[in-house]
């Protein structure tokens, strides 16, 4: 088979196929942070603990209830959900009148809470969770595993189903009214305080969820998603923060970008998405998909 610049074609795809997977993982997460900052005005940083908590969620229902990675799959982004519309009602929503910056310090105070709290109890060796697809294909270049093209199909589903109904259709434009204009929405009778609540809850089980499709990947740790979320804020800052279809069409770019520079230049794998951000920062500091204010 062919070689690109030296390359073998297995090295190329297969690098490709991983930028997908980190992509699909980069779009979902820095959606939730999209939906969260854009329509709630909040930097999120528990954002990666709770994506951690999603995965370790749907390892508990599958090892102390027995309740199939499928279930897990629909329950764990819940059941988080529900813990961040506690965490939104019991200390977010009393910052909302004060700087962003109070808003950061407490989300990051939290994500160190659940992450030293999950590392006592369950450390940091990690757990391997089970493959709910086995098997694969041969495509003759390269084996594509059976999960991890449902994982790149089951996110680009759900990445353009919430961008969607955010953007396209009336509940949408009343999330996108209460953010502007909160008195006037309430004038119409929508209860924007629950609205807002209901958002958090929603943004944070897009993170579980993410979590619970990493599992069967990646062990499931307490620090996988600190070695995430730093790269999942360059993806929304290099998107646009608070632009849902550039969080979701850079995730999966910078994934791919990422995938491909492992194969030609793979010293800097781990910081082209930086000198990326830094590059989009100088020449347009809103992002690539953001609106100049």
């Amino acid at each position: 088979m062919f070689e690109l610049i030296g390359v073998p074609p297995q090295a190329l795809f297969g690098q490709l196929l991983l930028g997908l997977i980190n992509g699909a993982f980069y779009a979902l997460l820095s959606l939730g942070l999209a939906v969260i900052f854009g329509l709630m005005n909040v930097i999120n940083f528990t954002h990666g603990s709770q994506y951690m908590m999603g995965a370790f969620c749907a390892w508990m229902l599958l090892t102390f209830a027995g309740i199939p990675y499928w279930g897990a799959l629909v329950l764990a982004p819940i059941i988080i959900g529900i813990s961040g519309i506690v965490i939104e009602r019991l200390f977010i929503s009393r910052l909302y009148h004060l700087d962003h910056l109070y808003g950061l310090l407490l989300t990051f105070g939290l994500a160190l809470i659940f992450e030293g709290l999950f590392r006592r109890q369950f450390g940091s060796s990690g757990l391997p969770d089970t493959n709910p697809i086995p098997g694969g294909t041969n495509l003759g270049f390269m084996f594509l595993p059976w999960y991890r093209a449902w994982v790149v199909a089951f996110s680009l589903t759900v990445c353009f189903a919430t961008w969607f109904m955010i953007e396209k259709t009336q509940l949408g434009s009343y999330l996108r009214a209460a953010t502007e204009r909160p008195d006037l929405v309430q004038a119409f009778g929508i209860n924007v305080p629950r609205m807002i609540t209901l958002t958090y809850g929603f943004g944070v089980g897009l993170a579980a969820l993410a979590g619970v499709l990493a599992a069967p990947i990646y062990s499931v740790n307490p620090v996988m998603g600190s070695n995430l979320i730093v790269v999942v804020f360059a993806v929304v800052v290099i998107g646009g923060m608070g632009s849902i279809l550039g969080s979701i069409l850079t995730g999966f770019g910078l994934g791919v970008v990422e995938g491909l520079t492992k194969v030609f230049y793979p010293e800097a794998s781990n910081t082209v998405i930086f000198i990326i951000m830094a590059i989009v920062l100088m020449l347009r500091p809103q992002g690539l998909f953001g609106k100049p204010k």
